[in-house]
């Protein structure tokens, strides 16, 4: 089998009887559409009639398909019938607005969106913007426009194009990266194949997700295993605390996909005697919080298993730390297997020694260094190329290695601070100033200073607001909880009070608009200079 489509009918095939999918009730709500499972047999019926639907308008290979779709079912069964006919889908966030869809709408040069029909009037003036004759189609009983341009002659294969999906643009435009039918096998191959803490039992998995299918975590991995080793797949419609483990118990979940933020808001609610009452056998995901992570597992009895992997990667590097020692609470995510290669390197590309935090470059073992890898990013081969100067990916992670090889993150290496020297995570800060009680969040950036280079500066949105009359004895408050639990030079030297930050539509910090945003707070009456504060330490 060398496509999506093909895996998903030999499945459907073998388990026709099967749940394939369940819509829990706040999904079905949220959605207005029906609760309960959908059959692989109807689930493949469905794909079925709309590729032939799709045929007969003309779609076939090279074309690009917008999905605004948001986490319906009805994405997965448009995304299977036009993978079958060579077709690639480009997932559009909901929460995209004018310019973000006039930037992918003329970037990805979609021929067709299916959207809502809410929001066709937005696609639609988002293709005029950008110049491209785009057509729209709302999925329903009409046949879809045809596309202006004919596809092409040869069938799709392992190397054509599955999807596009584009990067979250915390440093700049999003990047369109060409992901093949190869790249989403392989993750469906690999995660079933998954073993020690994390084994996968074929046909009697229930996977629930929250997470988007504009993103390669719900898209690439929680989706394709269950393509590839059958079962169930829960796809919420987001992230409800409340109703979270209703949900769960509801779909029977045996395996649950997170973000870093799940567990401490699950953490929240006051413990109860159900918080064992489900079925879940481990969890999926990164950036727990390292305070969070083992309360979290004896309070709910089950691993949160941490990973690492990008949508340039996806699973032909994926490393997990599947496996004990997890070394839980630690920012551990295991350590490489033998199909992926793995360096850390300082500035000048040099290795670095165990313990020290290097830049992590990755390529798949072999005679292919980007097997299974991204194919590259749309319209731009020079970012491409530098993305893999020297045959090694560089991934912009901040790692370090012990020495029995287990692999710890430490922050993005342009998130890092050079303070007179010393390297600087800003998320390590950032997760320190969050435990004061008055801050509600922290980011932090460099500020320039004429003597160190960087100064760190700490954005600060409060749980309550202050008189400005006393913003310096908090901003004095804030620098000592710091200095109480880090060295000294990583303390903020600049307290900014402000309202919001720059943010991505999946909500992390915008970093190259902050730091535009952090050279200009120092001096102005929100941002107090706390640097007399940070003094060197005694023994």
């Amino acid at each position: 089998m060398s496509t999506v489509a093909q895996r998903f009918l030999a499945t459907a095939a073998r388990t026709p009887g099967a749940d394939f999918l369940f819509v829990d009730a706040v999904a079905a709500e949220v959605y207005g559409i029906e609760p309960g499972p959908v059959s692989w047999s109807d689930a493949a019926a469905e794909v079925q009639r709309l590729r032939q639907a799709y045929a007969e308008a003309g779609y076939g290979h090279g074309h690009r398909v917008g999905l605004l779709l948001e986490n319906r079912p009805a994405f997965l069964f448009h995304w299977f019938a036009l993978n079958a006919l060579g077709a690639s889908v480009v997932p559009v966030n909901a929460e995209m607005r004018s310019a973000e869809l006039e930037y992918l709408v003329g970037h990805s040069e979609i021929a067709l969106a299916v959207t809502l029909p809410a929001r066709g009037g937005d696609l639609r003036r988002a293709a005029e913007a950008a110049g491209v004759p785009m057509a729209l189609w709302d999925g329903e009983d009409t046949p879809p426009p045809a596309p202006r341009a004919a596809p092409e002659a040869a069938p799709p294969g392992p190397d054509s194009e599955c999807a596009l999906l584009y990067t979250s643009g915390t440093t700049g435009r999003p990047k369109g990266c060409r992901l093949s039918n190869a790249y989403f096998l392989r993750a469906g191959d690999w995660y079933a194949a998954l073993d020690g803490v994390c084994s996968v039992r074929p046909d009697q998995e229930r996977v629930i997700t929250p997470l988007p299918l504009n993103h390669v975590n719900a898209m690439a991995f929680s989706t394709m295993v269950v393509v590839t080793a059958g079962g169930c797949l829960v796809q919420l419609d987001r992230f409800h605390p409340t109703s979270w483990w209703r949900s769960v118990r509801e779909a029977r979940a045996t395996i649950v996909h997170y973000l870093g933020v799940m567990p401490a808001m699950l953490l929240s609610a006051p413990p109860s005697p159900e918080d064992r009452a489900h079925a879940v056998r481990w969890g999926f995901g990164a950036g727990v919080d390292k305070r969070h992570h083992a309360v979290f597992e004896e309070r709910f009895g089950f691993p949160l298993v941490e990973a690492w992997a990008m949508t340039e990667t996806g699973a032909a590097a994926c490393i997990m730390a599947n496996h004990e020692p997890r070394h839980v609470g630690t920012s551990c995510f295991g350590a490489p297997e033998d199909f992926v290669e793995v360096r850390l390197v300082d500035e000048d590309g040099a290795p670095v020694p165990d313990g020290v935090p290097g830049e992590l470059w990755v390529r798949a073992r072999g005679d292919d260094p980007r097997r299974h890898f991204f194919s590259g990013y749309l319209k731009d081969e020079a970012a491409t190329e530098a993305a893999w100067d020297g045959g090694w990916f560089h991934t912009g992670d901040m790692v370090r290695r012990d020495d029995t090889g287990h692999l710890y993150f430490v922050d993005r290496k342009k998130n890092v601070i050079r303070r007179s020297g010393e390297n600087i995570s800003a998320v390590e800060v950032e997760s320190v100033l969050n435990q004061h009680p008055a801050v509600r969040s922290a980011a932090v950036a460099a500020a320039p200073d004429e003597v160190r280079g960087d100064e760190v500066l700490a954005c600060i949105i409060l749980r309550e607001p202050v008189a400005a009359g006393e913003r310096a004895a908090l901003a004095e408050s804030i620098v000592r909880h710091a200095l109480a639990q880090l060295a000294y030079y990583k303390a903020p030297g600049y307290v900014a009070f402000v309202d919001a930050v720059p943010l991505t539509l999946s909500q992390k910090i915008q970093r190259a608009q902050l730091r535009e945003l952090a050279r200009t707070l120092p001096g102005t009456e929100v941002c107090i200079d706390t640097r007399a504060l940070k003094k060197r330490q005694s023994a």
